[in-house]
């Protein structure tokens, strides 16, 4: 009995073809493993994963670095979870228009609903960014050095996974997270086992180098999510 819940890029997506296709095989071997993908991309850059054959249909996405759950099968929302986010988000247009006045902000051109994404550098005013996002009850993450979200305050990858295995009444000491940037900080925050893979941001690397709950694997993707595998099964 495993729920793993897991990133995509530089994760569940990374690694050799060989150590995927391993990975992959073995999911589909596990009648009792729930899959969950939880990931920044928006629903719309998720979809294609759904219809290629070599990848495993997940049972839940969680994506919008939080924001956005649905079912695997048929995309529908999660509910009451998805509501609950909903009331929480002030609205795309005023985020985009305030964090206008943040210099060194710029906006991703990419699907995303109930948070705002944005690139950001050393010019940055990140101290502005955060201000802004306070008054409008809403939090900001970083990621990768140069991705920068705005999201519904309390809101992220780790908090809608607990409501989601919470709503299941699926058991915490089950449930595997895999992840590679520190958009997935939080779900290592929410106290689950995790693995951080190999080739991971170094911030995240430093963040969880003492937490004996997390894995840190040398190897990336694919294969660093079966060194998580091996390791939970070994301290069940």
């Amino acid at each position: 009995m495993l729920l793993l819940a897991t990133d995509l890029d530089g994760t569940f997506l990374g690694g050799s073809p060989a150590d995927r296709t391993g990975l992959y095989e073995w999911i589909r071997l596990q009648h009792e493993l729930r899959l969950v993908f939880v990931t920044g991309r928006g629903l719309p850059s998720v979809q294609p994963l759904l219809d290629d054959p070599a990848i495993p249909n997940p049972d839940y996405i969680i994506c919008d670095v939080g924001a956005t759950i649905v079912h695997g099968h048929n995309l529908l929302p999660v509910q009451p979870v998805q509501a609950a986010i909903e009331k929480k988000w002030p609205g795309q247009e005023l985020v985009r228009m305030r964090m206008e006045q943040v210099a060194g902000l710029r906006y991703q051109e990419v699907p995303q609903q109930r948070r705002c994404s944005f690139y950001y550098d050393d010019t940055t005013a990140i101290d502005v960014a955060v201000q802004i996002a306070t008054e409008l009850e809403c939090d900001v993450i970083q990621s990768a050095g140069r991705f920068l979200d705005i999201m519904p305050a309390g809101v992220n990858k780790g908090s809608t996974l607990v409501q989601l295995i919470t709503q299941l009444n699926y058991p915490a000491g089950k449930v595997l997270v895999a992840g590679d940037t520190m958009n997935d900080r939080s779900l290592y925050d929410a106290g689950f086992r995790g693995v951080v893979v190999g080739a991971a941001e170094p911030a995240l690397l430093q963040y969880t180098l003492h937490h004996t709950h997390v894995l840190q694997s040398p190897k990336p993707g694919a294969a660093g999510i079966m060194d998580g595998i091996h390791w939970f099964n070994g301290n069940k």
